[in-house]
C-alpha cells in the first residue's frame, strides 16, 4: 500500500506499556524486540484510536487536507 498513511511510533517517547498493541481494534499493532510497530499496515483503518489512548504521546497520526477544485459554488449559495 503504497503512499498509505500510518500512524507513525516515536520510540524514543515509546516506554513499551503495550496499551495501543492490546486496544488496536484491527490487531495491526504489535509489539517488536524494539517496541510497538504496525505490523499488518493492510488492516490499519487509521482510526487514530492508539494516539488518543498513548499516554506519552509517543504515537501521531497525520492528517492531511485535500481541497477539492473550485465548482464555483460560493459560500451561502444554495447548492442544489
Amino acid at each position: 500500500m503504497e503512499g498509505w498513511a500510518l500512524p507513525e511510533i516515536n520510540l524514543l517517547l515509546c516506554d513499551r506499556c503495550g496499551v495501543c498493541v492490546e486496544q488496536c481494534p484491527t490487531n495491526a499493532v504489535t509489539m517488536g524486540a524494539d517496541g510497538p510497530f504496525v505490523a499488518r499496515p493492510a488492516d490499519c483503518t487509521y482510526c487514530a484510536l492508539c494516539e488518543s489512548i498513548c499516554s506519552r504521546l509517543a504515537i501521531t497520526c497525520a492528517f492531511e487536507i485535500v481541497w477539492e477544485p473550485d465548482s464555483g459554488v460560493e459560500f451561502g449559495d444554495r447548492v442544489p
